[in-house]
């Protein structure tokens, strides 16, 4: 993507009520406003709220709020460029269940408050992501902590990849660790049984995928 086509959507970003694009010092600083009432102050109900961490383009995050209406939404990713697709899809179809962060993954449990949050949505990671010179995976051990900071009781974690490393990886650290597997499927779409949102929305990249009849797999999961 050229750099003026970066800048364009980064100003249209500017515009839109549904994307929120704090400092880092803001956040680290637990400064941000919406910590704690995301639903009172911007969504306006007592809905659900999930996330969708890394959600590249926002497919997943507005295909989900589209199909469950009683829910809320919020897209995660630093590069705002991306999300930008979905934010403008959103503002266009009067999508009012979903909204979009600009922020580092691992600064998440800044930006929700405890208990606040009922799922979490992990949809086609890079295996190893940077972090202080070092890389780390987005469901390992140290991650795991963040999200049950910020995730209730009994709140949901979803693993959609096309890692056959990271499905395998993740499974033995959530068995390893005693975590709740609740569901595991290392081909979504060949072995029957996935929930609907599961195969029922695809992302840009995941139908790429699928032509080359790459394996798409899912790990459901509580944190224990």
């Amino acid at each position: 993507m050229g750099s003026k086509n970066k800048l364009k959507r980064f100003n249209e970003n500017l515009t839109f009520s549904n994307v929120f694009q704090p400092t880092r010092e803001e956040v680290v600083s637990d400064s941000l406003a919406l910590k704690g009432k995301w639903n009172s102050d911007f969504f306006k109900n007592n809905n659900p709220i999930v996330l969708e961490l890394g959600c590249g383009k926002g497919e997943y995050s507005v295909g989900l709020a589209e199909r469950y209406p009683n829910k809320n939404f919020i897209g995660i990713d630093i590069k705002g460029a991306r999300f930008w697709r979905g934010a403008k899809t959103a503002v266009e179809n009067g999508l009012n269940n979903v909204a979009f962060l600009r922020t580092q993954i691992e600064l998440i449990s800044h930006c929700f408050a405890k208990d606040e949050v009922d799922e979490i949505w992990i949809t086609f990671p890079d295996p190893q992501i940077k972090y202080k010179r070092t890389k780390h995976r987005m469901t390992n051990a140290s991650f795991l902590e963040n999200y049950k900071k910020i995730l209730k009781p009994n709140g949901l974690m979803h693993l959609k990849t096309d890692s056959e490393f990271m499905h395998g990886y993740t499974l033995g650290l959530l068995h390893g660790a005693g975590h709740e597997v609740l569901y595991a499927n290392h081909n979504i779409y060949k072995n029957e049984g996935a929930p609907a949102e599961v195969t029922g929305i695809q992302t840009f990249y995941e139908s790429q995928y699928l032509e080359v009849n790459k394996p798409i797999t899912y790990i459901q999961f509580k944190i224990k």
